[in-house]
């Protein structure tokens, strides 16, 4: 059976290894990476089935990120993760859908375990 792949993205290195740690509870293999500019490569690489995403990060944002991933034909669920107005968080979920991401969710930190792990199931 193959594993299913967890993709993390945030540039706090706690709350990656959280979130790590409650994928592999869950089953997941994962893969936590803090410069979202290798987030391209490591999504290529990877083939993760969910993503984990930050939405505030240094150089590139959780926006372009999610841009990208509609140009891809991406089908892995997103996780939108913020630590600011949660209308930001809202407004990528909309812009995910409009660019045919159909397993988007989002929240808010802090995050509590059971509603992470309800969102990655």
């Amino acid at each position: 059976m193959t594993e299913k792949r967890l993709l993390i993205v945030d540039d706090e290195p706690d709350f990656a290894e959280f979130v790590g740690i409650v994928g592999e509870q869950l089953g997941y293999e994962t893969l936590k990476i803090s410069d979202p500019k290798k987030f391209k490569d490591s999504y290529n690489d990877f083939t993760p089935d969910v993503i984990v995403l930050d939405m505030v990060m240094p150089e590139i944002d959780g926006v372009e990120l999610i841009k990208w991933l509609t140009t891809q034909n991406a089908t892995a669920k997103v996780v939108i993760i913020s630590g600011y107005n949660p209308l930001y968080a809202k407004m990528a979920e909309v812009l995910s859908a409009a660019g045919g991401l159909s397993d988007v969710t989002t929240l808010q930190k802090p995050v509590r375990i059971n509603t992470l792990k309800e969102a990655l199931a």
